[in-house]
């Protein structure tokens, strides 16, 4: 048992060393009395440029807490019950075959973690490259525009998320996020991301993370597959009895698959095993690119640059009511860069990505649209899917093929006028650029409110409509654009021992909620059947 205590408030030039002696005085006792504390979260209150302020909140050790809570009666102190720990009961079921994860994104990766811990010993299917190889992999595919449709931005170890920003920001409430945190730190992730108000980790350190993750689980008994796909699904009476992965079938009792959201030919081999697909809703878009330095005036006026600020970031949204459309920034990456995350032949496809130090010159977000079944048509559960792959395609043929990306100034794009010169803004965006007309690789409505957002989001950040910010084409892997439906108990509902989870499934949307979405599916194998002696 411990004290919660929110909003202790330092002033930006108040050392952290205060904190102590703050909180002390927040609960009228002597600094000396309290035994131990730790920073649960630190945030920024930046609403008043000219007296930017951090909150805190703290987790306290003290003598006779409870009491000391009772006394006070203050909203922001209470007892801190006990998080989340990994001391599942384990059933007693014979598993007769080690469990295998398909995925090792965040919510395979963590599924798998877990399940080594407690002695399951899991066999984890990659269908790309070990983290290492990966690299080399997209490098090669950034500079040449020679892609590897098996291992790449979207495919490999770690998930599309490890080439991304590695954000571990999450909406779920779910005390299982600390043990994803406390892990992700025990393989060399900063401390910081256990307290930060938006943690990240960045991509040159989260490949040292998920190789460490990934030791740990080989070293507890587990086992790693790379450069090996599912290709099929053997069943009988509706019940998994294997799978076939490279053209070797593998005896399976418990299945967790967690593909993530671009295993396009999975979604088509489970599509004709009937196991129970359904389409959801998504967003396009494209990214946008401004200097750094005019996104870190605007949040931080006269303080940016200041020692104690990092680079700023946004969040923005905006209803367009004539479209009956939602536009917003998604996957915000400051001192970053656009990436080419294209995962098939001849369909273009841009995210972006930044570094542990988010110091390059640009900032970049996703800048999207949502798009719902009405727009797709059919009733294939897969016409999200081949949606998006459509307008990859058109994105591809607009830059003129090798994955150059058609890009446009946001003045030009507000105009309709293709661009012909750059202003201060250059795209980052490798293997290169033409500049081109997005509105042929985007549909209508879509570019429409695109334009109504953007001069909207310029009222809440002076200059986000400036002429030479640079729109780059084209983001379509927001999210999974299909459901693999399952119970209440992570079970498909067509399928007895297979366990969709995390992002790829539709039951997810980012690192944190994958890995907690995973960790979910392996406690309720666990809790069925003992591990596998």
């Amino acid at each position: 048992m411990s004290i919660r205590i929110n909003n202790i408030i330092l002033d930006i030039e108040e050392d952290v060393e205060v904190l102590k002696d703050k909180a002390a005085k927040k609960m009228k006792i002597s600094a000396k009395d309290i035994k131990n504390f730790k920073i649960l979260r630190e945030s920024i209150d930046a609403r008043k440029k000219e007296a930017i302020k951090f909150n805190y909140t703290l987790e306290v050790f003290t003598d006779n807490e409870e009491k000391l809570v009772t006394r006070l009666n203050d909203k922001d102190i209470k007892l801190e019950e006990n998080q989340y720990t990994d001391k599942i009961s384990l059933g007693s079921k014979k598993m007769e075959h080690r469990p295998i994860i398909v995925g090792m994104g965040p919510a395979g990766m963590f599924a798998g973690l877990l399940m080594a811990r407690k002695g399951y010993k899991p066999i984890i299917i990659e269908r790309g490259q070990k983290v290492e190889e990966r690299t080399e992999a997209i490098n090669r595919f950034w500079s040449t525009g020679n892609l590897n449709t098996e291992s790449n931005v979207q495919f490999g170890e770690g998930g599309a998320g490890t080439f991304s920003d590695g954000k571990l920001t999450t909406r779920i409430k779910d005390n299982r996020c600390d043990y994803v945190l406390e892990s992700f730190v025990k393989a060399g992730a900063p401390a910081e991301i256990l307290y930060s108000g938006k943690p990240h980790v960045g991509t040159d350190i989260l490949k040292i993370v998920v190789k460490n993750i990934r030791e740990e689980i080989i070293a507890l008994g587990g086992e790693v597959k790379f450069n090996s796909r599912l290709e099929d699904l053997i069943i009988k009476n509706n019940i998994l009895q294997a799978v076939i992965v490279n053209g070797q079938e593998i005896a399976c009792d418990n299945l967790i698959l967690a593909i993530g959201h671009s295993s396009r030919d999975t979604y088509e081999m489970l599509y004709k095993k009937e196991i129970s697909l359904i389409q959801k809703p998504f967003a396009i878009g494209v990214r946008i690119e401004h200097m750094q330095s005019l996104i870190d005036e605007s949040q931080y006026g006269k303080f940016a640059g200041h020692k104690r600020l990092k680079a700023a970031d946004y969040r923005l949204s905006h209803s367009c009511d004539k479209l009956n459309r939602s536009v917003y920034s998604f996957c915000m990456c400051p001192g970053g860069e656009v990436v080419a995350a294209a995962s098939e032949n001849n369909r273009l496809v841009t995210n972006g990505m930044s570094y542990y130090k988010r110091d390059k010159e640009n900032a970049n977000s996703a800048l999207v649209v949502t798009v719902r079944p009405e727009d797709f048509g059919g009733e294939n559960p897969l016409m999200g899917m081949e949606f998006q792959r459509h307008y990859e395609a058109l994105a591809y043929s607009l830059g003129g093929g090798n994955y150059i990306a058609p890009v446009q100034l946001v003045g030009d794009f507000l105009k309709d006028k293709v661009s012909v010169n750059l202003g201060n803004v250059k795209p980052s965006y490798t293997p290169g650029y033409e500049f081109r007309d997005l509105r042929q690789c985007l549909p209508s409505y879509v570019s429409e409110a695109l334009k109504e957002g953007i001069i909207n989001f310029d009222r809440k950040i002076k200059g986000y409509a400036s002429q030479d910010a640079v729109l780059t084409g084209i983001e379509t892997r927001t999210s999974a654009p299909v459901r693999i439906e399952r119970n209440e108990n992570f079970q498909s509902t067509a399928l007895i021992g297979l366990f969709p989870a995390g992002e790829g499934a539709g039951y997810a949307g980012g690192i944190v909620s994958a890995a907690v979405d995973g960790l979910k599916a392996a406690e309720t194998i666990m809790k069925d059947w003992a591990p596998k002696e």
